[in-house]
């Protein structure tokens, strides 16, 4: 395990401006998360071995870097930095300590992160959480990042391992999981592989762990495996999100980053599957969900009716919301949330 401190804080002059760009970037990066799902997934057909994830090159890696490097500039700066040995891999987190002996106390927090957005997505949630409890988040294995993988997997369920390892190697005993996205279905799998670990399981936009896609998602993400012009697969990215063709076109430091980890690295992610009945009902912690009333890609109200049927709580819908949930209620989400792992923490 190496530690570093890295990044410094930037000012807030210009706070609303970045956060407006960020909520945008983060809007088009939920339209991409259903075209890379349906991508992998047509590329784990025709693949004729399982790999792992990497760099197309040293040039590639070394552009996303760059725009990594600067997305993180605008967080706030971690206590520590690690890169976490585990079976499938090198695993970067990074670590905020908590303020004082009294937070340091209560069960830290571990964060999962969207497909290809890593541990920058969790920007405008940090602020409203540093100090109150020691937070983790992460890159994925086998995702764009600086995370490495160093073993293929076989399933989508030997995420769960990774993260488990990752905990471990940190000497974490018990903690509140936070997932969103393809990082929610992490979560959800790890939860069940690993129930004594996790104290609270709260899940933001969880991709088909609930509800699989609709199938219109799949006809215009086809369009992005064809040789077509760049205008008509911008058409595509807005269809599936709902978002206008000018906001895919935008580019933000955000959405720099997203296109070269996009560009430049290969991954071999697998699909979430949808979890059975049996297996949500087994679920030993609490269990939160969060979903979005516009372009939900995690089922919005149909995921919503689900998971309460299963007796989860809280189950909520926001309203005017879309997959990029977290950073449109990220003042919200910072309120409800310490209560929420405070009420359970033990």
């Amino acid at each position: 395990m190496i530690d570093t401190t890295v990044f410094s804080e930037t000012s807030t002059s210009g706070k609303p401006r970045r956060r407006e760009r960020r909520h945008r970037s983060l809007k088009v990066l939920a339209v991409l998360t259903v075209a890379w799902l349906v991508i992998d997934k047509a590329a784990s057909i025709i693949q004729p071995a399982s790999t792992v994830g990497h760099w197309r090159s040293h040039e590639g890696f070394e552009s996303y870097r760059t725009a990594y490097d600067e997305v993180m500039a605008t967080l706030p700066a971690p206590t520590r930095t690690h890169d976490v040995h585990t079976e499938y891999g090198a695993v970067r987190v990074y670590e905020w300590a908590a303020g004082n002996d009294a937070s340091a106390s209560r069960s830290p927090v571990v964060l999962l992160p969207g497909i290809r957005s890593g541990a920058p997505m969790w920007g405008e949630n940090l602020i409203h959480w540093i100090g109150q409890r020691t937070l983790y988040a992460m890159d994925a294995i086998g995702d764009a990042g600086m995370s490495t993988q160093a073993m293929p997997f076989t399933s989508f369920d030997d995420q769960a391992e990774w993260v488990e390892q990752v905990l471990v190697g940190l000497d974490l005993e018990r903690v509140h999981v936070v997932g969103h996205s393809f990082g929610g279905a992490i979560a959800a799998v790890h939860s069940l592989r690993h129930p004594g670990r996790v104290v609270s399981l709260t899940l933001l936009e969880p991709v088909m762990v609930l509800r699989g896609l609709p199938a219109s998602t799949y006809l215009w993400s086809a369009l992005l495996l064809l040789p077509m012009p760049q205008s008509w697969k911008d058409y595509a990215l807005a269809e599936i999100g709902g978002v206008s063709v000018a906001e895919v076109q935008e580019r933000t430091p955000m959405s720099v980053m997203i296109d070269m980890g996009s560009r430049h690295y290969a991954s071999v992610t697998l699909v979430p599957r949808s979890l059975t009945d049996d297996e949500w009902r087994s679920t030993s912690m609490p269990v939160r969900i969060d979903l979005a009333s516009d372009t939900s890609l995690a089922g919005g109200a149909a995921a919503a009716d689900r998971a309460r049927s299963l007796g989860m709580e809280p189950v909520t819908v926001w309203p005017r919301t879309t997959h990029s949930l977290p950073v449109q209620v990220a003042e919200q989400l910072g309120s409800e949330l310490d209560r929420y792992w405070e009420q359970h923490d033990r």
